[in-house]
């Protein structure tokens, strides 16, 4: 056994070396400050951060876990295998709103997808400065491409030689200290100013730091002030004159020096001096790393330095008094281990943005180690290398510009609960409250509950009950026993167990422990001996909607924050739940509705066959107003295609509409043109407020002659019986409903026997951010490789091409369009030679 651990712990550290490697070095190559790799984990569609370089890990808990399907960045460049990049802000808002609302701070990121097993090993990811530019003018990104492939060529040598479990990731990330960006320390000179005569006398320091002579220096603070800063002089004399008066700057201020870098200006009045009195100020060169020893140690005012995992590497003697600790002893140690009053609800937020973002970050915070009234105003300057605070007393502060209220007693550093630190000051109940937007059907609310609120309070097991005729109904459940739950579905609200009496009393109920379960509930069959159990009322505008159950592996407490916001969730929970009984509802009768509206079966003829397809869009309801049919015409039959705007109940009354009105015209077998023609006089006379797409073709069996005109529809494909595939040229015109003048002219082809001809839809050729033309033409080469024509002997079947021509629209998780497709083919005569 000693043998088998050492073999998997080499294992476990070969991978940690290929994942650190790869994460620091992609720090360089994308410009970042943060930078890891999420895995498979042996959870199915799981994925887990497994290492973490630039931030503090802890801080990030909330996304240490992330579902493949859910709709983040990470998720998928996963999934897809394709590069995502999200330059600022702005264009996350845009594309991942919920995780924007987790992070909403002002910074860019690159997700690049590690190449593997399929899908990917896991995701590349990396955090840089944000910029305005697009994906094509952001540097470094082949460079970070090679780095994944690298990485992906050393996982699949770790999985030849050890399995696939050797890379699934399990447990807390591994977080590495980020190397320095770049070396050098800061310069620093002190001067005092007397504003009764303005006169200025500065140590040696700060004359070489500005480059002067003694003689030439500054004998006035106006002087001063340009010296220091020509750009901002102005802000320079103001904050003298303001320090004069008993109101000093809260924290040093960044101005520019005459060659554009930063420099810090700190001041402070002699305390308890008379009015007048001299003013003292220091003036700093940060030098590139943004801070050096010894040069705070001047100041009056706390002062300390954090780099970027979070570990103090600066205290000055006014910061480490606020922790009855000396200097030294703070040094190399967590700033959240050693002032715990900076941590929990807020400050974590404003910890995250200083990390995350370039802009200074302000907030007020009680000391925990003080009394009731003593507050403390923080400053939070970021830095590529480290985070440096100062900290005075927030009296010091105009009471009008504070920027956070008092947190709730016992929340920031008050004590854990059983099991753990709570995480619910971490999260961000707006996730939720946006993920469940997205979510139409119960089934899809519950995924996103256990997606996004399980794992933010650390549950293991989730079950949401329905109410339905007064009996609850089990709608979802994860991580319970196989079959524990059955006895439970369809219980009676006159039951007495705890999901009954939640809903019935309105009052959330919640358990630290399996024995205070079993002791509130003597005959309740229990799924677990070591547990904590929280039950949720699901109650919608004072409507009972069912119940949720909170199910953990370990004794916990819930503390009164904890309580609260799970309770103000399950109202979330519950209007979205109500929300998606009634799409439910009205959505099988809109899906009844269109079945009912397409046709059962397409008119045959003994010369021609056909095969039709139909995929509705996996947004709004299901139903839209793609269709098709095939009718018999005279002597011929006409084949149409049709798509209507829109989605919905009316999109698809219209589509009924529609299809009735062409059938009619093509029973009595009347020309091409005048079919769109009528049609459009039609509709434009129901004014639906809806226009429509439609190709209309009437073919002769016997000699194979098609007339066809088309109104703003995608032009047909045709395959020649040697496999060879083109898009037929046929002139068209406007769509339906739109210009009562319009015409259609009519474009004669013939269709050869063996020849397969393809109307379809632009849901099946349309694609996001894509041209139709590489979608058409994408649909020509699918067609060309659909097989052999249908008439020779060994020939992939009519409808086998249908299905293979939809195929990979009918597997997508997300079709934001109908999809129709019909397909016609002669069949070949025993008079007619091949």
């Amino acid at each position: 056994m000693t043998g088998s651990g050492e073999h998997l712990g080499r294992a476990r550290e070969r991978l940690t070396a290929l994942l650190v490697d790869a994460s620091t070095g992609a720090l360089g190559a994308a410009g970042g400050h943060v930078a890891g790799v999420y895995l498979r984990s042996g959870t199915p569609g799981l994925l887990r951060l497994a290492t973490l370089v630039g931030l503090p890990g802890p801080l990030f808990r909330p996304w240490w876990r992330l579902h493949m399907d859910r709709p983040y960045p990470v998720a998928d460049a996963y999934r897809l295998g394709v590069r995502v990049v999200l330059p600022n802000a702005t264009e996350m808002v845009r594309r991942y709103p919920q995780f924007a609302a987790g992070l909403p701070f002002q910074f860019g990121s690159v997700y690049t997808p590690v190449p593997g097993a399929a899908p990917s090993f896991g995701v590349l990811t990396v955090l840089r400065p944000a910029v305005p530019d697009t994906e094509d003018e952001l540097p470094g990104l082949d460079h970070l491409g090679r780095l994944a492939e690298d990485l992906g060529a050393g996982l699949r040598e770790l999985v030849a030689e050890e399995g696939e479990a050797a890379v699934a990731w399990e447990g807390e990330p591994v977080c590495v200290h980020p190397p320095a960006m770049c070396p050098g320390s800061a310069r620093a000179g002190r001067f005092t100013w007397d504003p009764a005569t303005s006169a200025v006398r500065a140590d040696d320091r700060l004359h070489a730091l500005l480059g002067m002579a003694p003689k030439d220096f500054p004998a006035t603070g106006a002087e001063l002030a340009v010296a220091v800063t020509p750009a901002d002089a102005h802000r320079v004399l103001t904050a003298l004159r303001e320090t004069a008066a008993g109101r000093p700057p809260q924290s040093p201020l960044r101005v520019r020096a005459a060659d554009g870098a930063t420099r810090l200006l700190a001041l402070w009045p002699p305390p308890g001096a008379a009015d007048p009195t001299l003013v003292s100020g220091i003036v700093v060169d940060p030098g590139p790393v943004g801070s050096a020893d010894g040069v705070a140690d001047l100041l009056p005012q706390g002062v300390f330095c954090l780099d970027r995992s979070g570990l103090l590497r600066y205290v000055n003697p006014a910061a480490a008094r606020l922790t009855g600790r000396p200097p030294a002893e703070l040094l190399g140690r967590s700033v959240w281990e050693v002032m715990p009053w900076l941590s929990g609800s807020p400050c974590d937020d404003h910890w995250r943005g200083a990390l995350l973002a370039p802009d200074p970050v302000h907030f007020q915070v009680r000391h925990g180690d003080t009394g009731e009234g003593d507050w403390l105003a923080l400053s939070l300057h970021p830095g590529p290398d480290v985070i440096t605070a100062t900290v005075v007393p927030a009296n010091r502060i105009d009471p009008a510009v504070r920027l956070t209220s008092p947190p709730e007693p016992g929340v920031a550093g008050g004590p854990a609960p059983v099991g753990g630190p709570s995480a619910a000051p971490l999260y961000r109940p707006i996730a939720l409250a946006i993920a469940l937007t997205d979510a139409v059907t119960a089934r899809q609310v519950s995924a996103v509950v256990m997606q996004e609120l399980l794992p933010a309070f650390g549950g293991r097991r989730l079950a949401i009950y329905l109410l339905q005729d007064r009996h609850l109904y089990l709608a979802w459940e994860y991580g319970f026993p196989t079959g524990f739950l059955a006895p439970f579905d369809g219980v009676g609200l006159d039951a007495r167990i705890p999901g009954v009496e939640t809903l019935t009393t309105g009052r959330p109920l919640f358990f630290e422990s399996m024995r205070q379960l079993a002791d509130t509930y003597p005959d309740l069959a229990l799924d677990a001996v070591v547990g904590a159990r929280a039950f949720l009322p699901l109650i919608a505008s004072g409507r009972p909607v069912g119940s949720c159950i909170l199910g953990f592996d370990v004794e916990r407490g819930f503390t009164t924050e904890e309580r609260s916001v799970l309770t103000a969730l399950a109202g979330l929970i519950a209007h979205a739940m109500e929300r998606a009984q009634r799409y439910d509802t009205e959505a099988a009768l809109a899906r009844g509705l269109q079945q009912a509206l397409l046709p059962r079966r397409l008119s045959t003829h003994p010369q021609v066959e056909t095969a039709g397809r139909y995929l509705p869009g996996t947004q709004g309801m299901d139903v839209g107003g793609d269709w098709y049919d095939v009718v018999e015409a005279g002597d011929g039959l006409a084949l149409v295609i049709g798509d209507v705007q829109g989605h919905g109940v009316q999109a698809a009354a219209t589509m009924g509409q529609l299809r009735s009105v062409v059938r009619a015209f093509a029973l009595g077998d009347r020309p091409p043109d005048e079919v769109l023609s009528s049609t459009n006089h039609l509709l434009i006379d129901l004014d639906p407020g809806q226009f429509a797409s439609c190709c209309y073709l009437r073919l002769d069996p016997a000699t194979g002659l098609a007339r066809i005109a088309r109104a703003g529809h995608p032009p047909p494909l045709l395959r020649a019986p040697d496999g060879r595939t083109r898009v037929v040229d046929i002139a068209g015109g406007v769509v339906l409903g739109v210009d009562p003048r319009a015409r259609y002219p009519v474009t004669e082809l013939e269709l050869e026997p063996d020849a397969i001809l393809a109307l379809y839809t632009d849901g099946l050729v349309e694609r996001p951010g894509e041209d139709i033309d590489d979608g058409i033409t994408a649909l020509r080469l699918a067609l060309a490789r659909a097989g052999s024509a249908p008439g020779r002997r060994g020939g992939r079947s009519l409808a086998g091409v249908a299905d293979r021509l939809t195929a990979t629209a009918r597997h997508a998780a997300d079709r934001p369009d109908d999809v129709a497709l019909l397909l016609a083919t002669r069949r070949r005569t025993s008079g007619e030679h091949r």
